[in-house]
């Protein structure tokens, strides 16, 4: 990436601020919730209705503001808002991708829209019940009994295979809200993240049964590095990489195993709960290619995952696949409920920087690192990160702008230029201190399976 690459993305494009300022009007009026209309939310209500007035939502949402602000509120005035909510984001990330895009001078495929494979679940109407009672109540007025509500709803989604994706958000949405409840003691309450997930939940809701695979490739795969996303109960890891198949174009993709854990697991001692991606981790922490059979490829870009189905290949530098192989790959295009500015993850290439105060420099330009999202699973630290010269990060973009949050770096380490990916512990960590201290500690995922073994024999 280089300085006028960077002065490209310096000024959000136009509409955006619009665009989030109505979306942030609505949020706000859904922590008070919708039971009486005050006129603060009657003009965030009204507000959103404005800024999609001319596309083909303008008579459905123009029609629910009236109701709710009536006090007629029903699951159609609120999927309405919500589909409103979603398009305005929608409008952002795309205006955001075509920038990045245009400043590297990357291409993107089409969205090919698909049709529902079915009708929407009658299982998911209790769900829309109950996020109408959200919205109703509003942040503020959620307490145990509203959350306890839907365990009936989550329990039945959870025992029907098609509605897990609408299941897995509700469940995880509920036990958020249940664990801030009563709600009205917090300080401050998290308005963007919950709209976002109570719209994404009722536009879920209304959504048929849908394929995920849309073809299978055979072909090889060139992992760029890796973005480890950690919670209390659960651990992911996605890979970037670009896909070489003969005949085809390269296309950029990415890869996603997850495993549940316990908040005592943390550290270099989450790779282990991947152990059975095994050619996946040894092409992580040795550089190889992967050469895969057959492979579930998305139209989002997404490989379902087989372990099976690869095998790890020769070595392949993950700069070098950046350098040649990464400007020429098609990025793909995001899903419609995946069009969302929290989304967006642009696999670039960073040389010739330096830090001042924090920030990158190249050039004249600046760029926020996300020095905060460094993983405790490998060797990357913010004292790394800053003493580097060269960067595979990804582009990403918040309501403060662009940034990068890094996946690896090139350093000088005694004369000699150095690589360190966040992959490079996948089979155990190779720096001799965190090595040492892990054994000393004792192996927790080992202890804890122990354990395990034993309840279950008992």
């Amino acid at each position: 990436m280089q300085a006028v690459q960077l002065a490209a993305l310096a000024d959000a494009p136009a509409g955006v601020v619009a665009a989030l300022d109505a979306v942030s009007g609505f949020d706000a009026a859904l922590v008070n919730g919708f039971a009486r209309v005050s006129e603060p939310q009657g003009a965030a209500l009204a507000a959103l209705a404005g800024a999609v007035a001319g596309s083909p939502l303008t008579e459905a949402v123009s029609a629910a503001v009236s109701k709710v602000s009536t006090g007629a509120i029903g699951t159609e005035e609120l999927t309405a808002l919500a589909a409103a909510r979603a398009a305005l984001l929608g409008s952002v990330h795309d205006a955001l991708v075509d920038q990045a895009d245009t400043a590297l001078g990357r291409k993107r495929s089409e969205w090919t829209a698909t049709s529902d494979a079915a009708a929407p679940s009658p299982l998911a109407a209790g769900s829309r019940a109950w996020l109408g009672e959200l919205a109703i109540a509003g942040w503020r007025g959620v307490d145990h009994d509203l959350v306890a509500a839907a365990d009936r709803t989550v329990e039945s989604l959870l025992a029907e295979p098609a509605l897990r994706r609408l299941a897995i958000l509700l469940d995880g949405f509920t036990a958020e809200l249940g664990g801030s409840a009563p709600i009205a003691t917090m300080d401050r309450v998290p308005a963007r993240r919950w709209a976002d997930l109570w719209t994404r939940a009722l536009l879920l809701s209304w959504r048929g049964t849908e394929s995920t695979a849309s073809e299978s490739i055979s072909g090889r795969l060139l992992p760029l590095g890796v973005d480890v996303h950690e919670h209390g109960t659960a651990v992911q890891v996605q890979v970037h990489g670009v896909l070489e198949v003969a005949g085809a174009p390269a296309r950029q993709v990415r890869v996603s195993v997850a495993a549940a854990k316990v908040d005592t697991i943390v550290g270099s001692a989450i790779w282990q709960l991947l152990g059975a991606h095994r050619q996946l981790l040894t092409a992580l922490a040795e550089h190889r290619t992967l050469e895969l059979t057959e492979m579930p490829l998305t139209a989002t870009g997404d490989l379902l995952w087989d372990d099976d189905r690869a095998k790890a290949g020769e070595a392949a530098d993950p700069f070098a696949t950046a350098t040649v192989q990464l400007p020429q790959a098609q990025a793909v295009a995001a899903a419609p409920l995946d069009r969302d500015p929290v989304h967006i993850a642009v696999p670039v290439l960073l040389e010739g920087y330096r830090f001042r105060d924090g920030v990158l420099e190249l050039g004249e330009q600046r760029i926020r690192v996300e020095l905060d999202a460094l993983p405790s699973a490998g060797p990357l630290t913010p004292a790394g990160v800053s003493g580097s010269s060269t960067m595979i990060g990804l582009l990403r973009w918040d309501a403060s702008g662009w940034s990068v949050r890094p996946l690896a770096v090139q350093r000088k380490v005694k004369t000699v230029l150095t690589a360190f990916h966040n992959g490079d512990w996948a089979l155990g960590p190779t720096d001799p201190k965190v090595a040492k201290a892990q054994a000393k500690s004792g192996d927790a995922v080992a202890v804890l399976r122990e354990r395990a073994g034993r309840l279950l024999r008992k």
